[in-house]
């Protein structure tokens, strides 16, 4: 089996420069590195890591077009699997490898790896282990190294930093929807999808990501106005308020006006 790994980027060079030093380091080599800019990654740095596709991705009036973006990175993969990973996420070096066993096994599925956050300034004391400076994410299911779980219902969960499908699974999601432009509610919309067709989640003992540590991108004024939007449309297809965590916030940091025990989408404004 063949597997490209597609790569999603805004400007953040170092952060590029830190993945594509993990996709080198993979006990199995991916097939293609499929990198996704929409902005201005270096040019030298995506052409000095071999086996890559570069693909320059632009949609007027989006600043981030996350959806768009991996979409057409998934279109430029020629392989039988595609792992995604946003460039803020170091793989370990066995991320490839574990997911194409998960894949092996669970072809139907949208296999989720292990995320591990990187804590401020770990850069200043790295060593050769990121593991003693990462922490688990407490929402996430804990499994047991090596092995993996289909979850058939718990899809709120999916997160897509770090997730994983056959091409076959993915022409039956058909993507991330692209009116949901911008940051925010695309990628619990895409599992709400699979879990309507019968997709399960697995999850992974394994195929871990670091993400490596910088201030929070949803407290960011200039994304709140897309947060809202794509929250308010997820809720008027779905019946329910993606990203609660994150509205929660938003309301607490005065950006946002949150009601969420109104029944429709007008619970939830900008300030």
């Amino acid at each position: 089996m063949s597997t490209a790994v597609v790569i999603t980027v805004a400007g953040r060079d170092e952060h590029l420069r830190r993945t594509l030093v993990g996709l080198a380091e993979q006990r199995v080599e991916p097939s293609q590195i499929v990198v996704v800019d929409m902005a201005d990654a270096s040019e030298a740095l995506v052409d000095a890591a071999g086996n890559v596709t570069h693909v320059r991705l632009r949609v007027d009036g989006v600043a981030l077009p996350l959806a768009a973006a991996r979409n057409a990175g998934a279109r430029a993969a020629i392989a039988d699997q595609l792992v995604f990973l946003d460039v803020d996420c170091i793989p370990h070096r066995d991320l490839v490898a574990d997911y194409a066993r998960a894949l092996d096994l669970h072809p139907d599925g949208l296999a989720c790896g292990a995320v591990r956050y990187l804590r401020p300034r770990w850069d200043a004391e790295r060593g050769p282990d990121l593991h003693e400076l990462s922490d688990a994410h407490p929402a996430r299911p804990a499994i047991p190294a090596g092995s993996t779980r289909r979850d058939p219902v718990g899809h709120e969960l999916f997160w897509s930093l770090n997730f994983a499908a056959t091409a076959t699974a993915w022409s039956l999601l058909g993507g991330f929807d692209e009116s949901y432009e911008g940051y925010g509610a695309e990628d619990t919309d895409l599992a709400y999808r699979a879990r309507s067709l019968g997709v399960p989640i697995v999850w992974l003992g394994g195929a871990t990501a670091y993400h490596q540590w910088h201030p929070p991108t949803r407290l960011r004024p200039e994304r709140a106005g897309e947060i809202v939007a794509n929250a308010r449309r997820f809720h008027r297809r779905w019946g329910s308020w993606p990203m609660r965590g994150w509205l929660d916030e938003l309301q607490a940091a005065g950006l946002v006006r949150f009601d969420a025990s109104r029944r429709d989408s007008d619970g939830l404004s900008l300030r």
